[in-house]
């Protein structure tokens, strides 16, 4: 399976009658379909699809701190996407580069705190348990453990890792098993394998590619 992203990517214009399903954009059918989505959406209006996963979204979220304009925070995004988790929280600045995201910020939900106590005020409103994901000393092995099917998966910046408020307010911390001579992974790639992890633990596998 290829993981390119290509410009041929997409279909052309609509072949034949249009079909009358308000789901559908005139526009797309009109001109063809080159968005980065899977095939059941294409030509879709992007409200429709979004309306479609919120129908099937998981119970798991995630949250990244954003200290300082974090550049993993687009491509956690685009992650997020593609596990349907069913919100990401960005902690502290409000803007981020959503380069990474590649459009998917679109179809995603997203939700904005100033500070962990606004993020920790909401979850515990929510009964949604904090999971901090960071090689930090004393931390679980994610490898061992049991993710909740609800809960909030947070993540620190790329570098310094979780806040020591953050680190406070998470219930567990999870660390992610290295074998090499680097002292961390990258915060995007910490935040797939984590959210792969309650996928495997907790979702039915899709039945098409």
């Amino acid at each position: 399976m290829s993981m390119s992203e290509t410009a041929d990517v997409g279909v052309g214009p609509w072949p034949g009658p249009w079909p009358g399903a308000d789901r559908f954009d005139p526009v797309l059918l009109r001109d063809g379909d080159t968005r980065n989505v899977v095939d059941r959406y294409r030509y879709w209006r992007v409200e429709a699809i979004v309306a479609d996963l919120d129908r099937r979204r998981h119970p798991f979220h995630v949250a990244i701190e954003n200290w300082q304009h974090d550049f993993n925070i687009g491509s956690i995004v685009r992650t997020a996407n593609a596990f349907l988790a069913a919100e990401v929280h960005v902690v502290g600045r409000r803007r981020w580069n959503r380069r990474g995201a590649m459009v998917t910020e679109r179809y995603q939900q997203l939700r904005h705190h100033d500070d962990i106590d606004r993020l920790v005020a909401w979850a515990a409103q929510q009964e949604l348990p904090l999971i901090g994901i960071d090689n930090l000393p004393g931390a679980t092995r994610l490898e061992d453990a049991t993710l909740p099917r609800a809960c909030l998966l947070v993540f620190g910046q790329e570098g310094p890792g979780l806040s020591a408020a953050a680190r406070q307010a998470c219930a567990v911390t999870l660390s992610i098993a290295q074998f090499g001579s680097t002292r961390s992974i990258n915060a995007g790639a910490a935040a797939a394998i984590a959210m792969h992890t309650w996928v495997r633990q907790h979702a039915d596998p899709p039945t098409g590619p």
